[in-house]
């Protein structure tokens, strides 16, 4: 047998159902028509014709044979039923009660996107309405040669037509809107491509806002003249910034874009600018020459060029010209310069978030207390010696003490998943540093495949560990610590457990270190829980994904194991 096999598609409910509905109709019109129970034979014909259609729906041959077998049938079935039926005074009439059914066969291929064999369907249904027609003999006459079936036929073939091209039109409509406004994570995918393969084309392969305004006086300086020159954008609040600046000295520029000067008018009106004073609050005098261009990527004004020469007329047309023909491209590249420079600011906003708090609630605490202990120390050094040394010790200690945190805070910003060390070696790691800093005695272990998970989940399971471990030398007053790595991807289990004190409410991790955790959890749809550890101490899990030996978290404390 296989390694793997395709599951047979099961026929939909809804065109069983659908096929079912309109057999009875064709089948009450045609009794109704002909009064005659032996032309629902044809009914039952066309039900066994269909039937392949329906329990094979995906198939590539028998699929279109039935659907084939299902016109080629009804057409016969038409041309039998209008001449025995008997409606109205116009002969031929009684096709319309079996000619209804023209719309499962066609609809079907509508929905499956099957346009060119739907059209197939049509040319041979009227074929065989036409040839069907031809052999057969009514009142001395052929059935072709009569009004009412061949009105009757057409009607059906145009309204089956009709319903096609409608289906065929509405889809091509569909695809150019969903090629026109592609979805966010597939456009997301476009332009982080994008934006990857046009910094590894930019000078320096950076997107530095900084380095690219550099470079861009840099050219600029060769073919104009300048003593001085800067790159600025804006800022908010109708300010520029100055991005970068060349010269011998430093130069104070307008940025106020409010102010009456060419640097404010250049950006208004998006052209080039000359003036015959300096656009510098702290120049000195004497003749100057400034050359202001607007950086315009599309319609949007995203920065300015000012160049100065301590010269007259320095900046002619032809000047100008070669400049623009510079800062053009370079607006560009400005523009994904800034964009890229904004959308890094967002992605480690979160992470700026969590070390204010790490060191608002630790280390800055930690100095707090030292400063209240150097306090106390001043108001005793003139009255008892020994108690100022004793405070003084203290003190020292309490210094070592935070230093060895601001070590440990800086190791775990350093550390990362090595992509040839793995999840559980990096997590190992960690463990074995926090825990001999602290005093603990650490128990490992580690069960990690060769497959590995995405960097973006082992990333955010390193953090997760870093911060159980962390609580567990902090706040729990704990002698062991055991530390579980499981990794079989796409299934990840990570257990810390400690003998400490629990989650009792003295520990005040969890006003935001479980937080943290649980959001990190969350962001890669992973599973987090806390739970006590008997006989003491406390278990912090988090699962990744499904296992085949477990589904859910365990119930019983990590494993020991060096």
């Amino acid at each position: 047998m296989p390694a793997s096999t395709a599951t047979a598609p099961h026929p939909h409910p809804l065109a069983a159902a659908a096929r079912l509905v309109m057999l009875a109709l064709i089948a009450v019109l045609t009794l109704f028509a002909t009064r005659d129970v032996t032309q629902l034979w044809w009914i039952a014909l066309l039900a066994v014709a269909g039937l392949p259609s329906l329990l094979a729906p995906q198939h590539r041959l028998v699929a279109p044979l039935s659907r084939v077998a299902e016109v080629v049938v009804l057409g016969l079935a038409a041309s039998q039923v209008a001449a025995v039926a008997s409606i109205g005074t116009v002969d031929g009439l009684g096709a319309s009660a079996v000619l209804p059914y023209l719309a499962v066969p066609v609809t079907v291929t509508a929905l499956r996107r099957r346009f060119r064999e739907g059209a197939a369907l049509l040319a041979v249904t009227a074929a065989t309405l036409l040839i069907s027609g031809a052999l057969t003999t009514v009142g001395g006459g052929l059935q072709l040669g009569q009004p009412g079936y061949l009105a009757v036929c057409a009607q059906w073939l145009i309204l089956a037509a009709l319903g096609l091209y409608a289906a065929g039109t509405l889809h091509r409509v569909m695809a150019v809107r969903g090629e026109g406004k592609p979805q966010p994570y597939a456009e997301a995918t476009r332009l982080l491509t994008q934006l990857r393969t046009v910094a590894r084309q930019l000078p320096g392969a950076t997107l530095d806002p900084g380095g690219i305004s550099e470079h861009l006086l840099e050219e600029l300086r060769t073919v104009a003249q300048a003593d001085r020159g800067a790159v600025l954008s804006a800022s908010g609040g109708g300010r520029l910034v100055v991005l970068a600046q060349a010269g011998v000295d430093r130069v104070d520029w307008e940025t106020t874009l409010d102010a009456d000067s060419a640097i404010a008018d250049a950006w208004a009106s998006q052209q080039a600018t000359t003036a015959a004073r300096s656009q510098s609050r702290s120049h000195r005098g004497g003749d100057v020459s400034a050359l202001i261009v607007p950086l315009v990527a599309g319609v949007r004004t995203v920065g300015l060029v000012v160049l100065e020469a301590d010269v007259a007329q320095a900046y002619p047309p032809p000047v100008v010209s070669r400049v623009t023909g510079l800062t053009r491209p370079a607006a560009l590249r400005l523009e994904a310069a800034l964009l890229f420079d904004e959308v890094r600011s967002l992605a480690t906003n979160e992470e700026r978030q969590r070390l204010a708090r790490e060191i608002h609630d630790g280390v800055a605490q930690e100095l707090v207390m030292v400063g209240y202990g150097i306090d106390n120390a001043m108001a005793t050094v003139f009255d008892d010696a020994d108690e100022t040394a004793e405070a003084l010790r203290t003190l020292r200690g309490e210094v070592t003490r935070v230093i060895t945190e601001l070590r440990l805070s800086l190791f775990e910003l350093r550390s990362e998943v090595d992509r040839q060390g793995g999840l559980a070696a990096a997590i190992a790691e960690y463990a074995r540093t926090v825990g001999a800093s602290g005093g603990l005695r650490v128990h490992l272990s580690l069960d990690e495949s060769t497959a590995r998970l995405p960097a973006a989940t082992e990333a955010e399971l390193l953090r997760i560990a870093q911060e159980a471990v962390t609580n567990a030398r902090k706040h729990a007053g704990a002698s062991n610590l055991w530390v579980t790595c499981e990794v079989d991807p796409p299934y990840a289990q990570i257990e810390v457990s400690d003998d400490g004190q629990g989650m009792a409410d003295q520990r005040p991790d969890g006003r935001y270190g479980l937080a943290i955790m649980a959001e990190r959890a969350e962001r890669i749809r992973g599973r987090l829980e806390i739970r006590p550890r008997q006989p003491s101490g406390t278990t912090v899990a988090v699962v990744v994904g499904t296992s085949s030996r477990r589904d859910n978290v365990r119930d019983s404390a990590a494993p020991e194991g060096e």
